[in-house]
């Protein structure tokens, strides 16, 4: 668990609470502001939950380039520039607006 999927969902039971205060209360403000809160949190919690994924998704990915990398130093580099060139083509001629 991340620090934005933490804050996310203190964030949401922080707005739960008060939008009930403020059902209890009658104080409209407070309960749109914990409606508000609610879903600030929300947001972050799932913002938390997708770095998560991604980063359960890339280690693995990262980890095989780097073996490739370490076992086949020459086809690592001879790939890179393979990219490199292909990108510099696909750049080539293209004017900024």
């Amino acid at each position: 668990m991340n620090q934005d999927q933490i804050e996310g969902t203190a964030g949401d039971l922080t707005g739960k609470l008060k939008e009930g205060f403020g059902k209890a209360t009658g104080d409209q403000e407070t309960q749109a502001s914990g409606v508000a809160d609610q879903l600030t949190g929300s947001v972050q919690k799932t913002f938390g939950d997708a770095k998560e994924t991604v980063a359960e998704t890339a280690a693995p990915l990262a980890d095989r380039a780097r073996k490739f990398a370490n076992e086949r130093p020459f086809a690592a580099a001879a790939l890179a520039g393979v990219v490199g060139l292909a990108i510099l083509n696909t750049l080539r001629g293209k004017t900024s607006a």
